[in-house]
C-alpha cells in the first residue's frame, strides 16, 4: 500500500492481539512510524498489543518469528537509508525476505513497514509525522489486521 492509488481500508481490530516489532536506528523516524501503528491499532480496538524494540531492520525477521507464535498479527517496522556501500541491499534483502519467511511458515500475517530509502527526507516523507506525506506505520497496521481478518474468515 503506497501513495496514489492505495486503499481506504477500516478494519475491526476487536478479539486481535497484535505485536508490533521495531527497529532502533533513525529515532525521529522510528518514532513515527510506531505512533502510526499504535494509534491504528488503537482506534480499531484490538484486544492487546505489545511493542518490542530491535537493534535494526536486520532482527525484525528473528523477532517476527517469535512473536508470530503468539499474536494474530505482526506489524514490523524498520528504515534503512541507502549508504556508498552494498550494506543497504543486504539488510533490505534480508529484513524483506525474513518477514516474508515468518509469514509464510507460520500463517501470522505480517504488516510490512520497512522503510527503505534513498535518503532520510524520503524517510521522514513516510513516517506519518507532522509535515509527512504518508504513515507507513498506519498502513503496516492495517495491512496486518485486514490480512487476519481474512484468513479468519478463510477458517
Amino acid at each position: 500500500m503506497s501513495g496514489s492509488g492505495s486503499p481506504e481500508i477500516t478494519v475491526d481490530g476487536s478479539g486481535l492481539r497484535v505485536a508490533i516489532v521495531a527497529a532502533s536506528w533513525h529515532t525521529q523516524v522510528m518514532d513515527g512510524l510506531v505512533a502510526g501503528a499504535q494509534q491504528t491499532l488503537s482506534e480499531a480496538g484490538c484486544a492487546q498489543t505489545t511493542l518490542v524494540r530491535v537493534p535494526g531492520s536486520f532482527e525484525l525477521p528473528v523477532v517476527a518469528r517469535a512473536l508470530a507464535a503468539e499474536y494474530d498479527a505482526v506489524v514490523a517496522l524498520g528504515v534503512v537509508i541507502r549508504g556508498g556501500t552494498p550494506h543497504f541491499d543486504y539488510v533490505c534483502q534480508a529484513a524483506t525476505w525474513g518477514l516474508t519467511q515468518v509469514a509464510l511458515e507460520t500463517g501470522t500475517p505480517i504488516g510490512f513497514g520497512v522503510l527503505t530509502c534513498d535518503d532520510e527526507q524520503q524517510a521522514l516523507d513516510r513516517a506519518g509525522l507532522a509535515g509527512s506525506s504518508e504513515s507507513k506505520g498506519h498502513e503496516a497496521a492495517t495491512a496486518a489486521l485486514a490480512t487476519a481478518r481474512t484468513l479468519a474468515d478463510l477458517r
